[in-house]
């Protein structure tokens, strides 16, 4: 075993104190090894990728990827942190897989662009041959599928980056039978999911303490007043619920258009009022939110009056749908629920937001969220 290896370095963390014994992160852990060992000094041009069939480098099996699954909370990122950091791959890579496919979709358009083709044309193999040049080892975190445009395209594109050699880690809240589940035009999807199953081992995360809800449980979710105060506990709130996962800003695709995500990391997203309250979003838009997400960060949230009117009821929406899907709420404002609203328009509306808004701190209600 390598020192580098994941299994050393969890090791070191229960050492230290800083993880608690867990069967089920041990069987993992032992699967990540195994696979540490397997691509130690792997590189697709040596290893039987796609220029082996030029005569460059020995050809060798590549190895299979791997797949863990489980429910919420049960530390697949942190494992899978131990398992990239250490990797011995010279090129790698670790990306939300929904940043993937939008980099995908990109390399496509370029490419047609640039060939002067019709849409018929095949763009896939040469955007494949893009994508595995700049990453031999492949690791996503919070593995998921939503969007039509990404499921019509993820087999011919995962194939053929198979076929080049690329090994691909992943992690998700969803066994790959249930990917895209009621999707759009799924049968067209299936062929994906067989491919994953023939290239990737799948390991279940068996269901344990869900560490990630003992964490929120334990910690503040309304802070009063905003500012710096407020600023440093979200920081450190949103670190602790993401396990200390690569984030960085995202777009949810909705009904042609792009929801701007200014932090995201696996099932958490980071938002400012401004940002949710004070452009021109509507129920839809949250309910996407909602649905991306697991929890929501939503900071400096102003006192709001009648000159705020527009501000106030997307609010007031914006707490409807989060409550009615059950997501997390960490936030900070400049007064209590009670106090955020000082004006008449929208008093009797605002004190069910107000209701809920207390309601969604409570231990109840964290334990009611849902668990995919």
């Amino acid at each position: 075993m390598s020192s580098s290896g994941p299994l050393a370095r969890y090791r070191e963390k229960l050492a230290e104190g800083g993880l608690q014994r867990d069967s089920g992160q041990e069987a993992a852990i032992q699967k990540l090894e195994d696979l540490h060992a397997a691509i130690a000094g792997y590189r697709i041009g040596g290893g039987g990728g796609f220029l082996s069939r030029f005569g460059f480098g020995a050809p060798k099996e590549v190895p299979r990827g791997l797949y863990i699954h489980g429910s919420v909370g049960r530390g697949k990122s942190m494992l899978m942190d131990l398992f990239y950091d250490g990797a011995d791959v010279e090129r790698k890579r670790r990306v939300h897989f929904h940043e993937f496919m939008q980099e995908a979709h990109g390399l496509i358009h370029t490419w047609r662009q640039e060939n002067k083709v019709t849409k018929t044309a095949e763009p896939i193999r040469p955007t494949a041959r893009l994508l595995a040049d700049r990453a031999w080892l492949l690791c996503f975190d919070e593995f998921e599928v939503r969007d039509i445009a990404d499921a019509m395209i993820v087999s011919r594109l995962f194939y053929a980056m198979f076929e080049l050699g690329v090994v691909v880690v992943a992690t998700s809240n969803r066994r790959p039978d249930d990917l895209y589940k009621d999707g759009l035009q799924r049968d067209l999807f299936l062929p994906f999911i067989d491919i994953l199953k023939q290239r990737l081992d799948v390991h279940l995360l068996t269901d344990g303490k869900d560490h990630r809800l003992d964490r929120l449980k334990s910690m503040q979710v309304f802070h009063v007043p905003a500012g710096e105060a407020a600023d440093g506990a979200l920081d450190q709130a949103f670190s602790d619920l993401t396990d200390d996962a690569p984030a960085g800003p995202e777009v949810i695709p909705h009904k042609g258009r792009e929801i701007p995500v200014p932090l995201a990391a696996g099932t958490v997203g980071r938002f400012t009022f401004h940002d949710l309250c004070e452009q021109p979003f509507a129920a839809g838009d949250f309910l996407a939110i909602a649905r991306r997400f697991r929890t929501v960060f939503v900071s400096d949230i102003p006192v709001m009056t009648d000159g705020h009117r527009d501000a106030a009821r997307r609010f007031m929406l914006l707490i409807d749908t989060l409550y009615d899907q059950h997501v997390n709420l960490v936030a900070s404002a400049s007064e209590a629920p009670e106090k955020l609203y000082a004006g008449d328009d929208w008093g009797f509306e605002f004190d069910r937001t107000v209701s809920r808004l207390m309601e969604m701190q409570s231990t109840d209600y964290i334990e009611r969220t849902r668990a995919t």
